[in-house]
């Protein structure tokens, strides 16, 4: 992809904000720090539906969520100076769409279809593919908020500064039929320093819920596995999966109106637009 970019287009300059012109000016070449970023982008949009996913329908709904906020932009920027790339790039996105809707009924509580890695990183690849070769790499990292909050979110676990299990999936309760947050637990002096300070901070904050006590092994520590999922049965308590994942799409849309707001308002305070 970067090497069709470089052959095609290899534009690496980019708009200086207002703030920073004075040092900057106008005008930046980043040079190969832009196709490392363009990699960089590639592997995250390529990951972070995968570790945002595993209830029915979530995958496939952020997908179809994503796609639909890029169609709109699409549509929307075809009375701007790039049309022909905007009408390209619906070419991609409308059957990529329309595919998720019907992905997303057989995915959908009870579903009966498992997307699995695959299905992740194709989509996450197709985004990024559509945003770096269109010309809106920064608007479409704007509609992965969502996914970039749970990223945030999961740094501490992702790097092993607290012990992450290998699933984090929430908890089913099969006496209630609901989904309940699930933890992971270690011994309390396994964890560092630093994992135990992280722990504090983000406990006093109110991102995790934490339990302390003796087991046969000793003293253990357990806290609710750090992702989005999780934080928001946090926040509201045990619910159905459904539910659930009806929830989080709205985030998923939530995300999408923020991004246009920044797009095409807040804008005005960094760019002459």
């Amino acid at each position: 992809m970067l090497m069709v970019y470089f052959t095609n287009f290899g534009n690496t300059t980019i708009m200086v904000p207002k703030p920073f012109r004075v040092l900057l000016g106008t005008y930046l070449d980043l040079g190969i720090l832009y196709y490392v970023y363009m990699g960089m982008l590639a592997i995250f949009c390529s990951n972070a539906i995968n570790i945002l996913a595993g209830i029915n329908g979530l995958e496939a709904g952020q997908s179809l969520m994503i796609a639909a906020s890029i169609i709109a932009f699409n549509i929307v920027e075809l009375t701007g100076d790039c049309k022909d790339d905007h009408v390209f790039f619906l070419y991609f996105m409308i059957p990529f769409f329309f595919t998720m809707l019907g992905l997303l009924y057989h995915n959908w509580y009870p579903s009966c279809v498992f997307v699995g890695d695959t299905f992740c990183y194709f989509a996450g690849m197709t985004f990024v593919v559509v945003g770096i070769l269109g010309h809106f790499s920064k608007m479409m990292l704007l509609f992965f908020i969502p996914q970039m909050t749970n990223f945030l979110y999961s740094l501490p676990q992702l790097f092993h500064i607290i012990p992450c299990p290998h699933h984090r999936l929430p908890r089913f309760n099969a006496d209630t039929g609901k989904l309940e947050m699930s933890y992971s637990r270690f011994k309390s002096k396994n964890l560092s320093p630093w994992g135990a300070y992280t722990l504090k901070v983000a406990e006093k904050l109110c991102l995790v819920d934490v339990h302390q006590g003796t087991g046969k092994d000793g003293e253990f520590t357990e806290c609710n596995n750090m992702t989005l999922i999780n934080f928001v049965l946090k926040l509201i308590g045990p619910t159905p999966e459904q539910s659930l994942t009806v929830l989080l799409l709205l985030i998923q849309v939530a995300g999408s109106l923020v991004a246009f707001g920044i797009r095409y308002q807040l804008v005005r305070l960094f760019y002459d637009v």
